[in-house]
């Protein structure tokens, strides 16, 4: 017909997950074969299911492209029993480069895993009783939840209820088992592996990623508004009500493209703790059912939210979860972020939260952490909680213990009181360079030094002692929020970064572009006017942010995007 526009085709990540819904591909082969470096353009897709990313080391490009694997293990709500960090911290020193990093979503990462380490590094983790399945890939990936040793039961509820969602949305697949546990190819010649189709998630799984996580108002430490999925739980008269339930938020964007931006969740309402499964499986059908298939850019839930709307998609969730959701219950967050030092839980055990920088465990010439953990671990048996603020919590410390781990610290120059200025425990940042392949622009190594100049920059301003969420990331995905930082820097090009001003310490409000491009050594004097006008302008305690959304933001051009 004259005029007809053929309908899209689905993306090639689609036919491959059509074509093998196991999500095996050939990875069982390749890992047994000495000779091949790396593993196929199909395969790559289908590792990252299994939590794995191939990658290389981007400053041996010149000579070489050397082939690496990031390995991301899944532990919801960022809890680490002793004997799994025993386990992780020996094989990031046997197969990876002898770090452990913290990620955003309360996960751990290996890095610079080469391809004959990667079998025994995946069965290592896998014999300690953890894993790495759906850590990455178009899955529900870690569940995240509030890690903070409260003063009742409510967190231990709350985390219970993050692992049971975590649980209930894992594909079936039994491939991964096969090839990392077992160490043989999954046989596709055996009629339930060939006709598999998982239950849950269907034949292609979902369009693109999905995160989930739970939050306890008032502490916003999740940042629970930027996950396609959220929970807010809602305390009545002491006790666990139900929660709130959030949908369709998500940061990930790309430079240049109207089509793509970073969302905050619609709050769509109320549900008793007893339904919780049912409304985590059915928010995740509706992704899977309604989410583009054609565009992976516009593939993630919050473009269904926003083009049809939160009553459309209470109305879906409400016929796949087989009942009625209630009005939304009132609830307020005031902040988020992480405490640091010794705290007494309500159990009358202490916890002690240390900060990391930019989230990554290691041994350097200044301090020895991954060393001093290791240690601390072995002897007390302590458990530790990661922080999505990509920090770490040392949790039911006797207190009889509370010097002995504080000596220890202190042998490896690891402070428990005054453990870094405000403005970096504050602080974010996402790997970059040399291993993400997506990055633009450096991130982790080069965010100490910009905020030392920072720190020298609020001392000529008379604001040494201000508390600014500042959040760096090499590249718009978004991987550090910095989408919802007071200052957010988002890689654009090599030592070049779009800035970004006006989110709020609650972290339910997106910031906006200052400017589109500033320079790694512009930065400093771009921000000297904003912060001289804070310290003469601000009302009363106002934040840096508040005031940017107030005043700063406001007095932009209509044309300058903002």
């Amino acid at each position: 017909m004259i005029g007809t526009t053929a309908p899209a085709k689905p993306s090639r990540n689609e036919g491959l997950k059509e074509n093998c819904p196991t999500l095996a591909g050939t990875i069982g082969p390749t890992l047994a074969n000495p000779a091949v470096e790396r593993f196929t353009d199909d395969d790559y897709e289908f590792l990252k299911f299994h939590g794995i990313y191939q990658q290389d080391d981007r400053d041996k490009r010149k000579v070489a492209k050397q082939y690496i694997f990031m390995v991301r293990g899944r532990l919801p709500g960022g809890l680490v029993k002793a004997d799994h960090y025993l386990t992780f911290d020996r094989l990031a020193s046997q197969h990876g480069n002898n770090t452990l990093r913290i990620t955003s979503r309360q996960g751990f990462q290996f890095h610079g895993i080469v391809k004959s380490g990667l079998g025994p590094t995946m069965k290592g983790i896998n014999d300690a009783l953890a894993t790495t399945l759906a850590a990455c890939g178009d899955v529900n990936r870690n569940v995240m939840a509030p890690p903070t040793p409260a003063t009742s039961t409510l967190l231990a509820q709350v985390q219970d209820d993050a692992r049971r969602v975590s649980n209930a949305l894992l594909p079936q697949t039994r491939a991964y088992h096969q090839i990392w546990v077992e160490g043989v190819e999954l046989n596709l010649e055996d009629e339930a592996a060939r006709n598999f189709i998982d239950p849950l998630y269907g034949k292609t799984y979902l369009p693109r990623k999905f995160k989930t996580a739970f939050a306890i108002p008032p502490l916003n430490d999740v940042d629970v508004f930027t996950n396609c999925l959220g929970f807010v739980a809602i305390i009545e008269e002491g006790k666990l009500a139900g929660y709130n339930l959030l949908a369709g938020g998500g940061l990930g964007m790309s430079h240049g493209n109207a089509q793509t931006y970073p969302r905050v969740a619609d709050v769509i309402g109320f549900f008793r703790p007893e339904h919780l499964v049912e409304v985590a499986k059915a928010v995740l059908i509706v992704h899977r059912d309604f989410g583009d298939r054609t565009n992976r850019k516009h593939a993630r839930l919050k473009y269904v939210l926003e083009e049809k709307g939160p009553e459309w998609f209470r109305d879906e969730v409400e016929q796949r979860a087989g009942f009625k959701l209630e009005a939304a219950r009132p609830f307020q967050f005031t902040k988020q972020g992480d405490l640091f030092g010794w705290h007494r839980q309500h159990d009358d055990n202490y916890f002690l939260g240390l900060y990391v920088e930019a989230g990554r465990i290691k041994d350097t010439d200044q301090y020895q952490l991954k060393s001093a953990l290791r240690k601390i671990v072995e002897r007390f048996r302590t458990e530790i909680r990661l922080t999505p603020s990509q920090n770490l919590i040392l949790t039911d410390v006797k207190p009889a213990d509370r010097e002995a781990i504080t000596g220890i610290l202190a042998e490896h120059r690891i402070p428990v009181e005054n453990q870094a200025t405000v403005i970096r425990r504050a602080s974010m940042a996402c790997p970059a360079l040399p291993t993400c392949g997506l990055a633009l622009a450096e991130s982790e190594r080069i965010l100490p030094d910009l905020l030392g100049r920072i720190e020298q920059l609020l001392k000529e301003t008379g604001l040494e002692d201000e508390e600014i969420i500042i959040r760096m990331t090499g590249c718009p995905n978004g991987c550090a929020r910095s989408f919802m930082s007071e200052i957010g820097f988002v890689g654009k090009a090599p030592g070049k970064y779009q800035l970004y001003l006006g989110g709020n310490q609650a972290s339910t409000r997106l910031n906006r572009v200052y400017r589109e491009t500033v320079k790694n050594e512009d930065i400093v004097n771009e921000l000297r006017p904003l912060f001289t006008r804070f310290a003469r302008e601000r009302i009363g305690a106002e934040r840096f942010g508040d005031f940017c959304e107030r005043v700063i933001l406001k007095e932009m051009p209509a044309s300058t995007p903002a």
